[in-house]
């Protein structure tokens, strides 16, 4: 191979490129991907991070690896959307989505927000707090099994449960 040929196979190494559709259908997320001016790539494999899913939107932008050099073995190994991206100081970590939901690992605590029903699915559910506000801060103290009620009024609440 010609020094030449050998710089072009460099150079055609790693790519920017824009997503033009997604099929998740297979094992391994496909992509089909603009990367120069009429250029068009289909069917290249996006590697994505084990444990975390995500399908992104036509229009995110994506770092195209060409294995050798070849544009026919492509994969995509990051892909970016600064149309939803969440900014977050030093040090957090967040997931997100682009309805706006987040489960932010801030430097005060971890914050989840959500436009959408939150629904928890488990055979048993453990919430160790020393205090639970439902429907925000400063609600009147829930009553428990076995608390003294007189009158139809509850007259001993939790210590550590609130509903507004």
């Amino acid at each position: 191979m010609s020094a030449g040929a050998l710089m072009g196979r460099v150079r055609m190494m790693l790519a920017r490129a824009v997503i033009a559709g997604v099929n998740d259908l297979a094992g391994v997320q496909a992509v089909q991907l603009d990367v120069l001016d009429e250029e068009t790539l289909d069917d290249v494999e996006r590697f994505g991070t084990y444990g975390l899913a995500s399908h992104p939107h036509p229009g995110a932008e994506a770092i195209l690896a060409c294995i050798g050099g070849l544009r026919s073995h492509g994969i995509v190994i990051g892909v970016e959307d600064r149309r939803y991206r969440l900014k977050v100081e030093a040090g957090e970590v967040a997931l997100y989505d682009d309805l706006g939901q987040k489960v932010h690992l801030t430097r005060d605590g971890i914050v989840i927000e959500s436009t959408k029903p939150v629904t928890v699915k488990a055979p048993h559910a453990i919430v160790d707090a020393d205090r639970v506000d439902l429907a925000g801060e400063g609600g009147k103290a829930v009553a428990r099994v076995g608390d003294a009620v007189a009158n139809g009024k509850i007259v001993e609440g939790s210590a550590k449960v609130f509903a507004a």
